[in-house]
């Protein structure tokens, strides 16, 4: 049966010096806070940079103030309990042991019963200290100065999880940059970044958050269907050594370019784009060197970098042998692997994938390999924060 897996992740925002602070903070407190952060793209980590921080976080203690914890049946609550007493402990336990250590920056206060957890700012030097989603709403705060962007995008990165990502700064070239070199799915720039619309913003991450394709995107329904599947038996005593394919993994490099984008439709003030991008490293596996080639210049046209390992194979095409199946639990570098071997050969391919640490690796068998070999991005501006959208005026004149 065919896997679509959308998981959690460790979700960033950065707030730069230009961002719109009474903006940026009403964002927040949605991201962070709404729904007791009981959401898979809730706000856990706030980058703020250092030359607003002391006004900024004053403006959103002050806003955090004004929440309202209670039943959620009653209008005027914006924040509810926490799902039951195990989930309570657990977030309770995590901000207790920053009290500890004196990193508790603001809680607001909570009713005397029920599982509630008060919307509560703790500060981290980064995203790095987390070693696991908090699902509550808890506010992780990370101080950068205006020099390091790129330490940012790295540390968030590093994470392996890309479900949602936030940004508030009105400096377009700005924007650009951080969504080119960030890993995530879906991506909102000057606005919350919660709650996808159907249709504007299909949903879904990537890495440790998800695997593919986006619920409510275009490649998502076809991948409910059974595909065609070819098999190919061919014996071979010719493995190849594990340290030889990581070798050639470490001196192979994806690039980070879009193959399309396309706006889709939203409210007015907003844009949407949906763009294509490939998925990365991929194994191409045969069996045989004419299928294996072949699956390379399919990966390669869409977006991919790729190795070949395949019986067969003559120097310059990749390597020569069979792929020791045991040795997919520890190779490290790629992002997919493409085999048309037999049932049995594929089974132990998956039984090794699975043994894995980190993200889902897919293994790829289906004679239409294109679609298996893309990823999906999603951004989402609210334009009217910079300054308006420039296409309505056009279409106004």
């Amino acid at each position: 049966a065919p896997l679509i897996a959308e998981t959690g992740g460790l979700n960033a925002m950065i707030v730069d010096s230009t961002a719109l602070p009474e903006q940026a903070v009403r964002d927040i407190v949605v991201s962070a806070f709404q729904s007791a952060g009981q959401r898979c793209s809730a706000l856990r980590v706030l980058y703020l940079q250092e030359d607003i921080a002391p006004e900024f976080l004053t403006m959103l203690h002050g806003a955090m103030d004004e929440l309202m914890l209670g039943d959620p049946w009653r209008i005027d609550t914006d924040v509810g309990p926490v799902i039951d007493a195990i989930a309570r402990n657990k977030i309770v336990g995590h901000i207790e042991k920053a009290r500890s250590e004196g990193r508790v920056l603001k809680q607001v206060r909570q009713p005397s019963h029920g599982y509630f957890v008060p919307p509560t700012v703790l500060s981290v030097r980064s995203i790095s200290e987390l070693v696991e989603e908090i699902f509550g709403p808890v506010l992780h705060v990370a101080l950068f100065g205006a020099e390091e962007l790129d330490r940012v995008i790295h540390e968030v990165n590093a994470t392996g999880f890309g479900l949602t990502f936030g940004m508030h700064s009105r400096i377009d070239d700005r924007v650009e940059y951080v969504t080119k070199n960030i890993h995530c799915g879906n991506v909102y720039i000057n606005r919350n970044q919660i709650g996808a619309i159907v249709g504007s913003q299909p949903f879904g991450g990537e890495g440790l958050s998800g695997t593919g394709p986006k619920a409510g995107g275009p490649h998502y329904l076809p991948r409910f269907v059974k595909p065609d599947q070819t098999e190919i038996s061919q014996e071979s005593s010719n493995l190849v050594d594990a340290s030889l394919v990581q070798r050639h993994l470490n001196g192979i490099e994806a690039e980070k370019r879009a193959l399309t984008r396309r706006s889709l439709p939203g409210p007015t003030g907003e844009s949407n784009r949906h763009a294509i991008y490939g998925r990365g490293v991929i194994l191409c596996c045969g069996p045989g060197r004419e299928v294996a080639l072949k699956q390379a210049k399919t990966a390669q046209q869409h977006g991919c970098a790729t190795l070949c390992i395949a019986d067969g194979i003559k120097d310059g095409e990749g390597i020569n042998g069979c792929l020791d199946t045991e040795a997919l639990t520890n190779l490290d570098g790629f992002d997919g692997i493409i085999s048309f071997a037999d049932a049995s050969q594929l089974l132990g391919m998956r039984q090794a994938l699975a043994c894995r640490d980190g993200k889902i690796i897919p293994l790829i068998c289906e004679d239409d390999i294109a679609e298996r070999c893309i990823t999906e991005r999603h951004v989402c501006i609210d334009t009217t924060a910079a300054g308006g959208n420039a296409s309505l005026l056009v279409a106004a004149s």
